[in-house]
């Protein structure tokens, strides 16, 4: 079976859908307590596709090479793919087979990287400007404005090793494994149901809690999206010999 159409589809569709369905219900403060759960449905279907397409992605490289076969599929077989580190994995992998395939070390592109960006940061803005989920959240998205502003190509896509780079303020790979992985398993397994609705005041004083914001946690997603798409269509091109556009 051929993934290419699901591999090369945006996560960030999910989020004009979202906006789309929601238009219709206004935006007066009886409205306001569905942002949570809009936002946690959003949140969840955007995980959940990313981990999909991140076996779609291993599944299509052990096509075309039986020793990664082997080792991702009997080996040392891959989990969710939701953490971190398991990413990093397929991240490696298919860089590796693209240097395997066509004999030639792969370099990180700046230009590529600055495109990557600006399309991260428009998938957000341009999906989110004047919607009611905006409205609901302004704080939350200027906050996330302010954050990600400071982001630049120099935190991602640094090598064949590191998608993302430990940068000393805002690392999205610290926010990811501290924050959003963490935040995914909570609404997965619903452990906030025995817990506290509002967060602690020591919670609260903690320098990292202003990235527990969704629009952060939906760019980084998004980034990492971009970056798998980039490298797909690297892939094929070395593999096929011919550019792939869907």
């Amino acid at each position: 079976m051929n993934h290419n159409d699901f591999i090369l589809s945006p996560v960030s569709d999910i989020l004009k859908n979202v906006v789309s369905a929601s238009t219709g219900i206004g935006n007066g403060i009886e409205t306001y307590p569905l942002f949570d759960y809009i936002m946690q449905s959003a949140f969840l279907k955007m995980t959940g596709a990313q981990e999909q397409k991140m076996k779609c992605i291993s599944w299509e490289l052990a096509t075309h090479d039986y020793e990664l076969r082997y080792i991702r599929f009997t080996q040392n077989r891959l989990g969710e793919c939701s953490c971190y580190k398991e990413k990093s994995i397929i991240y490696k992998d298919i860089i590796e087979q693209i240097e395997k395939h066509s004999s030639t070390t792969f370099n990180t592109n700046q230009a590529d990287k600055i495109k990557i960006l600006r399309k991260t940061s428009s998938s957000i803005n341009d999906t989110f400007l004047d919607s009611n989920l905006l409205i609901w959240a302004q704080k939350s998205f200027y906050e996330y404005r302010n954050i990600w502003s400071n982001v630049s190509y120099g935190y991602f896509f640094v090598d064949k090793n590191n998608m993302l780079a430990e940068t000393a303020n805002h690392s999205l790979k610290k926010i990811y494994e501290n924050q959003l992985y963490k935040h995914r398993n909570r609404i997965a397994h619903n452990t906030q149901s025995y817990q506290q609705n509002l967060p602690t005041l020591k919670t609260l004083i903690k320098e990292d809690y202003i990235h527990e914001n969704y629009f952060i946690y939906f760019s980084i997603l998004i980034l990492i999206d971009n970056i798998f798409m980039d490298l797909y269509r690297k892939y094929h091109e070395v593999i096929n010999g011919e550019d792939i556009f869907l």
